[in-house]
C-alpha cells in the first residue's frame, strides 16, 4: 500500500499496527535467500513490535501520535537508531555497538508515530552514488539483480521500490537520495541543507550533508514531510510558477528519451499555467569543482585515524577516494569553503531576483540503471554531475519518475527556490518543488 493508504487504514481500524509491522517484517523475512538479503543491514524485529503494540494501545485508549501513527519506516544504516548499531556499510564499523540514542531525525519520525523496522544498505559511508560498494556486496536493482540501485541511499530506494515499506530515510550530500530514487523509480526529496536535523547522521561532509525522504510517489513524499514535526506543508499552484529549464553544457543530455522526458514535464507544466523558459547555470562548473575538495577534505578529516592505521577494513574504492585526500593542501579546502557561500550567495541571488524563478528543472541522472558489473569510479561522474550544484546551493530537489518509464526510469528533478512564506507553509521552497514535481508524475502526456 501507499503510506496515505497505510495511515488511512491505520486510522479507520482497518489496520492494525502490530498487524502492518508483522506484515513488513514478514516481507523483509522474505528476501533471505534473495538477491535483494542485504538491503536490509540491521533489524530489531522485538523493539518494532513493541512500538507498534503500544501504537496500538494508544490508539485504543483515543490518542492519536501523530501523522505517522504505526507507521512501518526502514533507515539507512549511516543513521543512528537506539537499540540498533551504525555500521554504514563498512567492515571499519563491524563491531560497533548498539546506538545509546536515537538520531534526531528519528527521533521526530518517531514524534510522528513511526515504527522503525530496519536499516538499510548504503554505499560503504555514504561515499558513492552507485550502491555498489559495501562490506555485504553491492546492493541490486529491485527490477532486476543484474542492475544498480544507485546510491548511496540504495536499500532505502530499493525497500520502498518493491513495496515493503512505504518510507524510508536517507540522506543526500551530493545526490545519494536522488540518485537511487531516479534509478529505482521512485521519489527522492532532498530538502533545504539544515531543514532536517543531522544530529546523530554519521558525516559524509559536514558542509554538505542533508537528510532526506524517499517514498512511493510525491503524494506521500509530501505527506511524510508534512507529518514531520515543525513542518507546515501547503499545496502551491502550479499556476503562475516560474520555472527555469536547464539548457548548455552538461544539462543537454546526448539521449533523446531523456531530453522527451523532459519535453513532456515542462510541455505539462506550460499546460497547468506554469511559466516555463530556458536558462543557463553558467557556474556549473565552479559549482562542480568545489564539492569533490569539499566533501573529500571533510570525509578524509573524519576517517584518518581509522584510515591510517588499517586502510584494508575499507572497501577498494572508498580507500582511493580517500588517499586521494591525503596531501590536499588545507589552503585547498578553506578557498573551496570560502567560493561555495560565494556561489551560494551570488547564483541564488540571481536566479530568484533576477530571473525571477521559483523553480528550476532538469534530469536527475544522465542515464538509467547500470549493469551492477560497472566500475563505480566511471559512474561516479555521470551519477553525480546533475544533482551536485544544488547540494552546494543548498536548495531543496525532487527527483520523480517520468511518466512511462517501466522498470529503468528516467527522473526528473524538480529545484524549489522559493522564498517568503504566503501561502506556501513554513518551508516554501520544498511546496514548490514538490507541487511541480506532483504535476510532472501526473502526466500523461507524450
Amino acid at each position: 500500500m501507499t503510506l496515505r493508504d497505510t495511515t488511512a487504514a491505520l486510522a479507520k481500524g482497518e489496520l492494525t499496527a502490530t498487524g502492518h509491522v508483522r506484515q513488513v517484517l514478514a516481507d523483509l523475512d522474505a528476501l533471505d535467500g534473495t538477491p535483494w538479503s542485504n538491503l536490509v543491514a540491521a533489524r530489531n524485529d522485538a523493539a518494532a513490535l513493541e512500538s507498534a503494540a503500544r501504537a496500538d494501545a494508544e490508539l485504543a485508549a483515543g490518542n492519536w501520535i501523530g501523522p505517522l501513527h504505526g507507521v512501518a519506516v526502514a533507515v539507512k544504516d549511516n543513521i543512528d537508531v537506539a537499540g540498533m548499531p551504525t555500521r554504514c556499510g563498512s567492515n571499519v564499523l563491524a563491531d560497533a555497538p548498539p546506538a545509546a540514542r536515537d538520531a534526531r531525525i528519528v527521533e521526530r519520525l518517531r514524534e510522528a508515530g513511526a515504527v522503525v523496522v530496519a536499516k538499510t544498505h548504503l554505499h560503504e559511508f555514504a561515499y558513492g552514488p552507485s550502491g555498489l560498494v559495501n562490506a555485504s556486496g553491492p546492493a541490486r536493482h529491485p527490477h532486476d539483480p543484474t542492475r544498480i540501485t544507485g546510491g548511496s541511499s540504495s536499500g532505502s530506494a530499493a525497500l520502498v521500490a518493491k513495496g515493503i515499506v512505504p518510507l524510508a530515510l536517507g540522506t543526500d550530500t551530493g545526490c545519494s537520495v536522488r540518485t537511487p530514487a531516479a534509478l529505482c523509480g521512485v521519489v527522492g526529496l532532498k530538502p533545504t541543507r539544515g531543514a532536517l536535523p543531522v544530529d546523530g547522521v554519521f558525516p559524509l561532509s559536514t558542509t554538505f550533508d542533508h537528510v532526506g525522504l524517499l517514498a512511493r510517489d510525491v503524494l506521500d513524499a509530501g505527506l511524510a514531510w508534512g507529518a514531520l514535526p515543525g513542518i507546515a506543508h501547503l499545496r502551491t499552484p502550479v499556476s503562475g510558477l516560474r520555472v527555469g529549464r536547464l539548457r548548455g553544457g552538461l544539462w543537454d543530455v546526448p539521449d533523446a528519451a531523456f531530453e522527451s522526458a523532459l519535453d513532456d514535464a515542462c510541455r505539462t507544466l506550460a499546460h497547468l499555467g506554469a511559466e516555463v523558459r530556458d536558462v543557463t547555470l553558467p557556474e556549473t562548473d565552479d559549482l562542480l569543482a568545489v564539492y569533490p575538495v569539499v566533501t573529500g577534505s571533510e570525509a578524509y578529516e573524519t576517517h584518518q585515524r581509522w584510515f591510517e592505521n588499517d586502510p584494508d577494513l575499507y572497501q577498494p574504492a572508498t580507500a582511493a577516494l580517500l588517499a586521494a585526500q591525503r596531501d590536499r593542501p588545507a589552503t585547498d579546502y578553506v578557498r573551496a569553503v570560502r567560493t561555495a557561500a560565494r556561489l551560494r550567495r551570488d547564483v541564488l541571488r540571481r536566479l530568484r531576483r533576477d530571473d525571477g524563478l521559483d523553480a528550476l528543472i532538469t534530469v536527475t541522472t544522465p542515464l538509467r540503471s547500470a549493469a551492477l558489473d560497472s566500475d563505480p569510479a566511471a559512474l561516479r561522474g555521470p551519477l553525480l554531475q546533475m544533482c551536485i550544484p544544488f547540494s552546494v546551493l543548498g536548495v531543496p530537489a525532487v527527483s520523480v519518475p517520468a511518466p512511462g518509464g517501466g522498470d529503468f526510469p528516467i527522473g526528473v528533478q524538480v529545484i524549489g527556490l522559493t522564498t517568503g512564506t504566503g501561502g506556501h507553509g513554513s518551508h516554501p521552497a520544498e511546496s514548490t518543488a514538490l507541487a511541480l514535481a506532483m504535476a510532472v508524475e501526473g502526466s500523461a502526456l507524450s
